[in-house]
């Protein structure tokens, strides 16, 4: 079984569904809307909007005959929570770096 993070990271790895999720960060947008922006058809869209509501990244809502996709900052925020747990491990390795480097202008400066 998936975690809700690998839903989100499978929608994210294609650049068509990041760049799906730019155009909803500014407004709700219908199927037709988001394939007026790709050169590519409603049906190809439809499939990337799918993966993106399965990784919970968007949720949708019906409006009359329309389906209305809206970006879910909760999805984006899980995502970016567990990447965020990584920053420890670059923060102590930078910081090593930077005692490295100060050590050699040291023994540099003896």
């Amino acid at each position: 079984m998936n975690t809700p993070e690998q839903g989100a990271f499978r929608a994210l790895a294609d650049p068509t569904r990041r760049h799906i999720l730019m155009l909803l960060s500014a407004k709700d947008m219908t199927i037709g809307e988001v394939s007026d922006q790709f050169d590519m058809t409603r049906g190809a869209i439809k499939k990337h909007l799918i993966i993106l509501e399965e990784g919970n990244l968007i949720s949708v809502r019906p409006s009359g005959r329309e389906r209305i996709n809206r970006l879910e900052p909760l999805g984006i925020k899980s995502a970016a929570d567990w990447l965020n747990y990584f920053n420890q491990f670059w923060d102590r390795k930078l910081a090593a770096l930077g005692d490295a480097i100060e050590n050699n202008k040291e023994h540099k400066n003896d």
